[in-house]
C-alpha cells in the first residue's frame, strides 16, 4: 500500500473513532491507531483545516432519543415548486434533515415529533403545502447504526 493510501486509511480510522467518541483523548486515539500522539494531533489539525472535521458535539443518550418518534419522509413536488416547498419545510421545528435526492422522490426529510399524533398532523401539514404532490413516510422502529454527530 502506498503512503497516500495509508494516510487515507488512517484518517478514515481516526474519523470512525471520533464518530464513536468525540471526547476521546489524543493519547487514546493514538493507542488505538498504533501511531504517535503528535501524529494524531497533526492529522486532526489537517482534517479540521481541510473542512473534513467541522466540529465536535454531544449525542443524546438512548433515553432522550427514545422520546418521540422519528420518520423518513419522501416528498414529491410539482416542477419548479421546490424552492417554495423547501422554504416551508424549513419552518417546521421537527425537521432534522432535508436532502434533495434522485429516484422516486424529490426530497427526503428526517422528522422527529413528540408523538405519533404530532407526526400525523405534521404529515398532513406537509401534504397541504402548495406544490407538494405526495409524501411517503417510514417510521423508524430502531436505530441500528448511528455515526452522525
Amino acid at each position: 500500500m502506498n503512503e497516500a493510501a495509508a494516510k487515507d486509511q488512517t484518517d478514515r480510522q481516526l474519523i470512525t473513532l471520533l464518530q464513536a467518541n468525540a471526547r476521546a483523548s489524543t493519547a487514546e486515539l493514538a493507542r488505538k491507531l498504533g501511531i504517535a500522539r503528535t501524529t494524531v494531533v497533526a492529522r486532526l489539525a489537517r482534517l479540521e483545516a481541510a473542512g473534513v472535521i467541522v466540529g465536535y458535539t454531544a449525542k443524546l443518550g438512548s433515553e432522550a432519543q427514545d422520546r418521540g418518534v422519528q420518520a423518513f419522509v419522501g416528498v414529491t413536488v410539482q416542477p419548479r415548486a421546490g424552492r417554495e416547498v423547501v422554504k416551508k419545510l424549513t419552518s417546521f421545528p421537527e425537521l432534522r434533515q432535508l436532502a434533495s435526492v434522485s429516484g422516486e422522490f424529490d426530497y427526503m426529510a428526517v422528522l422527529r415529533a413528540e408523538s405519533t399524533m404530532r407526526l400525523d398532523a405534521l404529515l398532513d401539514e406537509i401534504g397541504e403545502i402548495e406544490g407538494v404532490i405526495k409524501t411517503t413516510s417510514s417510521v423508524v422502529l430502531a436505530l441500528r447504526v448511528d455515526r452522525s454527530a
